[in-house]
């Protein structure tokens, strides 16, 4: 009996083709823009978490000032003795990279670039999760002299050098030669939009002397030994440079020590919290599609009057008509559906491409989407379906 009212309703479906295609047209649309909504907000979180996590693990940012962003907003600077104290002091740290950095153009033959030049020390390549392709890192002969060597980043190679091997050419940077003795691998952007390869990284005591004239150090990188003393290493690392920077009980920290796992734990709920949003407002359609489904289900009882008349006249139950329109409503939202997933794979995948995000497909919600659209048509085709089912079948006969 089942066979036969589907066999029905896919027959009143293909009667009119064209005004069932665009019955479906809405659901078609909403569930691709869900799918592909949270799709691309799925592949933008674990972007930001891959970025984030490309700068290293378990890291402790630690900068002069309240301020957020450069500057220490008229806050000392670091000194190499405060590196020294957190480096011998707290246990729970594995490398502490002091920086200090200037941008500075930097020229190779008939090509320059300008980019940010940074002085540190060989931890700074540990606890950033800093790679070599080509060459090697600082010897502690080079940190000590504050020799004119450096290590570069892919951005810079490909701005100087092309495709050609840097290593062990000489570039200059402002009034100096340096030789250039290592190649980074490439990370690519940051969470925030900077390129974390567009950098020339040089021994700390010869940016000191030759870049920025001063002993100051801008930032310090603390790599903690393992995710469960974050919070214990920060909390101790606040105490010291509170005692060292001869801070009063009650007075606010001219510092601020940064943890790179809260800031992605910030920026991945905020992607999430914008997919919900994004896949809340394309759910909408959904809801039209719904409506168009019943308003010409509503049309086809209207059409079909006759026909009813004539199957409850020859012995056809109410339930068997309210099956017939029902299933005919849920057909043409589960075929919407299947569509729309198709449809919404082939959109995620290509705009993820050009957006430059990873494409991850999601099961549930490509399931949860097609089993809301059946249920649209359950919904939204109960009230025409229950309408056909209580027509009279004298007056349904009479009907012109």
């Amino acid at each position: 009996m089942l066979w036969n009212t589907l066999l029905l309703a896919l027959r009143a479906i293909r009667r009119n083709l064209l005004r069932s295609f665009l019955t479906v047209l809405g659901i078609v649309i909403g569930v691709s823009a869900v799918i592909t909504m949270v799709t691309l907000g799925n592949g933008a979180t674990r972007s930001v978490s891959d970025q984030i996590a490309s700068m290293g693990s378990n890291l402790l940012m630690v900068r002069p000032g309240q301020r957020f962003g450069p500057g220490s907003g008229g806050a000392p600077s670091f000194r190499i003795a405060d590196v020294e104290a957190i480096r011998d002091q707290i246990s729970l740290v594995a490398q502490v990279a002091p920086i200090a950095n200037r941008m500075a153009t930097v020229v190779y033959q008939a090509n320059n670039w300008s980019t940010d030049v940074q002085g540190t020390t060989n931890d700074y390549f540990a606890a950033g999760n800093w790679n070599l392709v080509a060459g090697r890192s600082f010897t502690a002969a080079e940190e000590r002299a504050g020799r004119t060597v450096c290590v570069i980043g892919q951005t810079v190679r490909e701005n100087l050098f092309g495709g050609q091997n840097p290593v062990g050419s000489q570039i200059r940077i402002r009034q100096f030669s340096c030789e250039v003795i290592g190649l980074l691998h490439p990370k690519g952007q940051t969470a925030f939009g900077t390129d974390q390869d567009d950098v020339v990284v040089m021994p700390l005591r010869a940016v000191q002397r030759r870049l920025t004239g001063s002993q100051d150090i801008g930032r310090i990188t603390v790599s903690v030994r393992d995710n469960e003393s974050m919070d214990a290493a920060r909390n101790q690392i606040e105490l010291l440079l509170r005692e060292r920077r001869n801070i009063a009980p009650g007075q606010d920290d001219d510092f601020r020590v940064m943890d790179t796992r809260q800031l992605a734990e910030t920026l991945t709920s905020t992607t999430r919290t914008l997919t919900l949003l994004l896949g809340a407002v394309a759910a909408v359609s959904l809801m039209v599609g719904g409506i168009g489904i019943m308003n010409i289900m509503l049309v086809s009882v209207t059409e079909r009057t006759r026909e009813i008349g004539t199957r409850l006249a020859i012995g056809a139950l109410e339930r068997d008509v309210l099956l017939q329109f029902l299933i005919e409503a849920v057909v043409l939202a589960s075929l919407g559906g299947l569509v729309g997933i198709a449809l919404a794979t082939a959109a995620s995948w290509f705009l993820a491409g050009m957006m430059g995000v990873p494409y991850l497909f999601d099961p549930f919600i490509n399931l949860v989407s097609f089993v809301f659209s059946a249920a649209i048509g359950v919904i939204f085709g109960f009230f025409p379906a229950r309408r056909a089912a209580g027509l009279n079948p004298i007056d349904a006969l009479r009907h012109e």
